[in-house]
């Protein structure tokens, strides 16, 4: 009879184990994928500073068009 609880006990721990070990294989499989997702969310940041730098340099073309402009306004005296 203790044969038996002991074959029992180990056959349980053997399914312990392998449920454990499919864990740990899901468990890397979504560490990389978050690693993945974090390399990903930082190339997207440089890409938007990357867009925002370039609106603030059209931003300040367009602030210097106006100023000339209003310079020209001023010679040929146009009053809007």
């Amino acid at each position: 009879m203790t044969d038996a609880v002991e074959n029992r006990v180990l056959e349980h721990l053997k399914r312990v184990q392998a449920s454990q070990d499919r864990i740990e294989r899901k468990l890397d499989e979504v560490v990389g994928r978050i690693g993945q997702l974090e390399v990903s969310v930082a190339g997207l940041r440089g890409d938007m500073a990357h867009s925002e730098e370039g609106i603030a340099a059209v931003s300040v073309r367009i602030d210097r068009l106006g100023e000339r402009i209003d310079r020209i306004d001023r010679r040929l005296e146009i009053s809007a």
